[in-house]
C-alpha cells in the first residue's frame, strides 16, 4: 500500500480518530483545529477525549513523525508542503450541528473550503467525513471552483466509546464521487483493513449515513414501544428481545430498552432527514414516528419514576430527593450531547424533585452542567445518600459492581428504577431494594437482606 499524504481539518471525536488511525495505518497525517489551546494540548500528548486506544494511536504516530498537529487547515497543507510534496487528500471532519429547522449548519464546512480553495494542490481530493445533507458534494464543488480537485463522500460510522475499534475494524467502506479517480484514491486509504467497499455516487454516499442512523434510531423507539407494551401486556421484554434477536433479518443490536436516544449523531440526523424528505415533498412518517416516541419516552420514564416513589400515577415529588446514576448519553464515553438522561432530569427537576448525580466519565469538579439542575458527585454512595429513589440513567457497567448493600444504608428509601435494565434485579432484591425496570415483570415488595 501507498503512503499519502493527508491532512485532516477538526480534532473531535471523527477528526481525531480518523487522524490517528490513518496515521496508524502508515499515512503522513497532519490534523488542524481552530481551536490553538487544543492543539497544544494535543501536541503535548493531552487527548481530552475518553476513546479507549485513542490516546496510545495519537502518541505512536508523534513518535514516528506519522501524526502531527498544526492550528488552522491552510497550516496543514503548508506543513505537508514543507515535509516535501504536498497535500494529497484533505479530509473534513469538522462539526456540523443541527441548525434552525432541524437542518444541518454547514458554515464551517464552507469556512474549510474558503480557506483552502486556492492553495489545495491540482489533483488533491476534498473530503467530506462530516456527516453532511445530501447535496452538499456538489455544494463543496460549486464552493471550490477548481475542477482539478476532486470531492468524495466518505461518511464515518463510528461509535463513540469503540471509534477506534470502529474505524479500524469497519463493517463497511462508503466512498462516493462524481469522479471515479478520486473515489478510488480514497477508496485506497482503507486497503489495508480489507472491509467490504461500497463505491457510488456522492448523493448516495451521502443518504446511506442518514439511512443508518435513522433506521437505528426508529429501531431503538420500537424497541421502547415494546416495551411499554409487555409492561401493559405482563409479558418480558427481556424475553421478547432475545427471541426476536436470533432472527438474522433483525439482528441482536440495538434492542435494549432505555430512557431514550441520544446524543451528537441520532437526534441531529434524523432532524435533518425529515428536512431533506420535506424539501423534496415527502412525508417521512415513520422517522418523524421515531423522534416522536423518543420525546415520549422521557416523560415516560418520569412517570414510571413517580408512581414508584410515591404510589400513584398523578403523585408529587416536589422536594424528593432522587439519586441518579449516570448523566452521560451512553457509557464509555464522556459525551453529554442530547443525552436522554438530562433529558429526563429535566423533567424530573421540572416536577420539583431534588437531584444528586453520579457518572464514572463526569467530573464534578469540571462538570458542564447547570447546578440548577443538580448536583454532581464523585461517587453513586454520596449520590444516594437519603434518597428516596436511585435512578439508573445510563448503562455504565461499573454500576452492577457497586456494593447494593452498602447503598441500602445510605438510602431513606430502597427503591431503584432501572431504565436501562442494567442491573441483576435478584441482587438488587437481596440488597433490600424494590427493583423496577423498563418493559420487565414485577414483584412486589423487597427480599429480605441475606
Amino acid at each position: 500500500m501507498f503512503a499519502r499524504r493527508v491532512a485532516v481539518v477538526g480534532t473531535g471525536y471523527v477528526g481525531l480518530t480518523t487522524g490517528a488511525c490513518l496515521a496508524t495505518l502508515g499515512h503522513r497525517v497532519i490534523c488542524a483545529d481552530v481551536d490553538e489551546a487544543k492543539v497544544e494540548r494535543l501536541r503535548a500528548g493531552e487527548i481530552g477525549i475518553r476513546e479507549d486506544r485513542l490516546a496510545e494511536l495519537v502518541n505512536e504516530g508523534v513518535a514516528a513523525g506519522r501524526l502531527s498537529f498544526v492550528v488552522g487547515a491552510s497550516a496543514a497543507l503548508k506543513e505537508l508542503e514543507r515535509d516535501g510534496a504536498p497535500v494529497e487528500v484533505m479530509f473534513l471532519c469538522v462539526p456540523t450541528p443541527m441548525g434552525v429547522g432541524g437542518i444541518a449548519d454547514l458554515s464551517a464546512v464552507e469556512a474549510v473550503i474558503e480557506e483552502t480553495r486556492d492553495a489545495l494542490p491540482a489533483g488533491c481530493v476534498v473530503v467530506n467525513k462530516s456527516t453532511v445533507p445530501v447535496g452538499t458534494s456538489v455544494r463543496t464543488t460549486e464552493l471550490l471552483r477548481r475542477d482539478d480537485v476532486g470531492v468524495v463522500s466518505n461518511p464515518e460510522f463510528l461509535r463513540e466509546g469503540s471509534a477506534v475499534h470502529d474505524f479500524l475494524n469497519p463493517d463497511r467502506i462508503v466512498v462516493g464521487s462524481a469522479k471515479q479517480d478520486a473515489a478510488e484514491r480514497v477508496a485506497a486509504l482503507y486497503a489495508r483493513l480489507g472491509a467490504p467497499t461500497v463505491l457510488t455516487d456522492a448523493a448516495s454516499a451521502e443518504m446511506i449515513k442518514y439511512a443508518a442512523n435513522c433506521f437505528l434510531a426508529m429501531k431503538l423507539s420500537y424497541v421502547n414501544a415494546m416495551a411499554e407494551l409487555c409492561e401493559r401486556l405482563d409479558a418480558d421484554i427481556a424475553d421478547v428481545t432475545e427471541g426476536i434477536g436470533y432472527d438474522k433479518r433483525i439482528g441482536q443490536a440495538f434492542l435494549s430498552p432505555g430512557p431514550g436516544w441520544g446524543g451528537s449523531c441520532l437526534p441531529k440526523d434524523t432532524n435533518a432527514l425529515l428536512q431533506a424528505a420535506d424539501a423534496a415533498d415527502f412525508e417521512f412518517r415513520l422517522v418523524r414516528a421515531a423522534i416522536d416516541t423518543n420525546t415520549r419516552q422521557y416523560q415516560r420514564m418520569v412517570e414510571k419514576v413517580r408512581l414508584a416513589v410515591t404510589g400513584r400515577r398523578t403523585g408529587s415529588l416536589s422536594r424528593r430527593r432522587i439519586a441518579l446514576l449516570g448523566l452521560t448519553f451512553k457509557a464509555h464515553t464522556d459525551d453529554l450531547r442530547d443525552s436522554p438522561a438530562l433529558g429526563v432530569a429535566a423533567l424530573l427537576k421540572q416536577a420539583g424533585a431534588e437531584l444528586v448525580a453520579y457518572d464514572p466519565g463526569v467530573d464534578a469538579a469540571t462538570a458542564r452542567i447547570d447546578s440548577s439542575l443538580l448536583t454532581v458527585v464523585d461517587d453513586a454512595y454520596t449520590a444516594a445518600r437519603g434518597a428516596e429513589a436511585v435512578v439508573v440513567l445510563t448503562e455504565w457497567p461499573q454500576f452492577r459492581a457497586l456494593d447494593w448493600r452498602r447503598l441500602a444504608g445510605e438510602v431513606a428509601e430502597r427503591l431503584v428504577v432501572d431504565t436501562r435494565n442494567l442491573l441483576d434485579a435478584d441482587i438488587i432484591r437481596r440488597a433490600g431494594f424494590r427493583w423496577v425496570g423498563v418493559g420487565r415483570p414485577q414483584r412486589d415488595g423487597a427480599a429480605t437482606p441475606a
